[in-house]
């Protein structure tokens, strides 16, 4: 998606969800109703098919919105939903969703961080990298996206904003590399 379609699109309907959850002091459960939807998004390529497609009726979108909903996301999560069926906005649910998580963010005085491992980190592991982004930026709070990229060999990539720490073997053998051939 190019940045005008961000800001045409996705930054209004993320607002206007963020709106609605603070006038109803909604703010933590929409924003878990936010990552229970991208959890949804990621993990079921049908669901993200059935959502962008023209050749589905906006009835039928929504009549699986209300099944996957079912006592799973708050009311004002729901109608948010069908105004974007009724729209024709919903192919950009993932987008928004994730606009929203950005405004959620800055609201919490939280900072993403984009971990890239050769293996899945573990909780003990990822409050390190935590703890290690928090001391770089200032931050009172982080959140992690992970990544798996096993050509890494060993060690993390954590990118945070412009900022990329590269602490994997990989980096590694390529910065010796880069010393050696530089000597010669």
């Amino acid at each position: 998606m190019n940045n005008l379609t961000q800001s045409e699109i996705f930054e209004p309907y993320a607002q206007a969800l963020m709106s609605l959850a603070q006038s109803g002091d909604q703010v933590d459960r929409i924003g878990d109703d936010v990552n229970y939807l991208l959890g949804l998004l990621n993990d079921s390529e049908e669901f993200k098919t059935l959502l962008t497609s023209p050749l589905i009726k906006p009835d039928s979108k929504k009549a699986v919105l209300r099944s996957i909903a079912n006592d799973q996301v708050h009311p004002y999560m729901l109608n948010f939903l069908m105004v974007l069926v009724d729209r024709g906005r919903i192919i950009f649910l993932e987008g928004v969703l994730k606009q929203f998580q950005a405004l959620l963010r800055e609201l919490r005085q939280t900072v993403l961080a984009e971990v890239t491992s050769a293996v899945e980190l573990n909780d003990e592991q990822k409050e390190a990298v935590k703890d290690r982004v928090r001391r770089l930026v200032s931050a009172q709070q982080v959140d992690l996206e992970s990544r798996i990229d096993p050509d890494l060999i060993g060690g993390v990539i954590i990118k945070v904003g412009s900022q990329v720490i590269d602490a994997s073997l990989r980096g590694q053998l390529r910065r010796i590399g880069l010393r050696l051939s530089s000597s010669v």
